[in-house]
């Protein structure tokens, strides 16, 4: 069978969707040597996958996300291919591509979490935006052969929205990649640069879109710092590539005179990242919305504590042993934190739940039963 995988977002510039992307292709490279495969990539990342099984071909596909050319100009180069089936794994499929095609959907929120907070576009343009993803995720949803979700609570969304059928919509969770999140790969981390303080600091590692939630954490951890039984030395690192979002979030910290208690590093490389997760105080993920949650996952791979948000699919992740907090209660967001930094039994406690958590997810588990589905397809 001859399958194309769209896999524009590979790597790290595509965050938790470049993972996603990256670790299919690897771990499909690694157990299936009888389909042929073309994987499509754009030219910023194009040298950053290079196939190591001999049924796996490398496709230059300069083609934009959420463009005009992904609908028009990328179909003609899937047909070029001659493909019995093609995995798309966003949402953004070609409305004109009518072939054989899976889709991942990893999360609906746009449609559950609209806000016009997430774009600079003018209301008419976000308003124009907004249908043109309706119509795109409409068509990719009811022309798809299979819609793969990464949660239960995404799959249910779906079949909310769209009322197809549930053995339309395989649940297949993501993974954790234990090799890469792992001590023996950490490289030093510039501590003194940033002048960020070892074991006295709360991290933060991913965007700041609106639905992170990092504008109210901001104001949790503003009240927090006024209180006098906490460390005076207590820092709140925030780590991601910096952009038009995070500008906006400096902004407040300025308002507010955080600038030495909140510290931006930018974007900080997996391997100086493990130092970060080893020597927090614990890590805090606020997110109103999530398909899966894969930050706080590599945050325990590295043995550090955790406490994020009940919201979503966040409880079915992370299950019972987890600390989670209201995230549209700035109250209950400070009283969960207060109590998880001035508990230290507490948060050592939590570690021995981790591993448990960990056995749950798997890439190459997550590739073998996509593999099981492109192969049902021949059928």
């Amino acid at each position: 069978m001859r399958i194309g995988i769209d896999a524009r977002f590979f790597g790290t510039s595509g965050k938790g969707l470049g993972r996603y992307t990256q670790k299919l292709v690897e771990e499909l490279e690694k157990i299936d040597h009888n389909n042929q495969y073309y994987i499509f990539i754009n030219k910023h990342n194009f040298e950053e996958y290079n196939p190591k099984n001999p049924n796996f071909h490398k496709v230059l596909a300069n083609i934009p996300w959420y463009s005009w050319q992904e609908q028009i100009l990328f179909p003609k180069i899937l047909n070029k291919y001659n493909l019995d089936l093609v995995h798309f794994l966003h949402f953004n499929v070609p409305i004109l591509y009518r072939k054989s095609y899976f889709v991942t959907i990893h999360d609906l929120i746009l449609l559950e979490y609209p806000t016009r907070k997430a774009s600079k576009l003018n209301t008419i343009m976000y308003a124009i935006k907004n249908i043109g993803y309706r119509l795109v995720i409409m068509n990719a949803v009811y022309t798809a052969k299979k819609v793969i979700t990464i949660s239960k609570y995404t799959k249910k969304s779906i079949h909310k929205h769209f009322n197809i059928p549930d053995d339309k919509i395989p649940m297949i969770y993501e993974g954790v990649d234990l090799e890469r999140f792992n001590p023996l790969n950490a490289q030093e981390f510039d501590f003194d640069k940033f002048k960020i303080k070892p074991n006295k600091y709360i991290l933060y590692v991913g965007n700041v879109y609106p639905h992170k939630n990092i504008d109210r954490l901001i104001d949790v951890f503003y009240n927090l710092k006024q209180r006098e039984d906490i460390d005076k030395d207590l820092q709140l690192v925030l780590v991601g590539k910096k952009d038009y979002f995070f500008e906006i979030i400096i902004k407040k910290i300025q308002s507010l005179n955080l600038e030495k208690s909140v510290i931006f590093p930018g974007y900080v490389p997996d391997e100086e990242l493990i130092s970060l997760y080893e020597l927090s105080l614990f890590y805090v993920f606020p997110s109103l919305y999530e398909g899966f949650g894969l930050p706080p996952l590599e945050a325990i791979a590295l043995g550090a504590p955790i406490v994020i948000s009940n919201s979503t699919c966040l409880p079915e992740i992370f299950g019972e042993h987890i600390e989670y907090f209201d995230p549209k209660s700035k109250n209950n967001m400070q009283e969960v934190l207060y109590n998880f930094i001035k508990d230290n039994k507490q948060r050592e406690l939590q570690k021995k739940y981790h591993q448990n958590i960990l056995n749950k997810y798997s890439w190459a588990d997550m590739a073998e039963s996509t593999k099981k589905l492109y192969n049902k397809n021949r059928l």
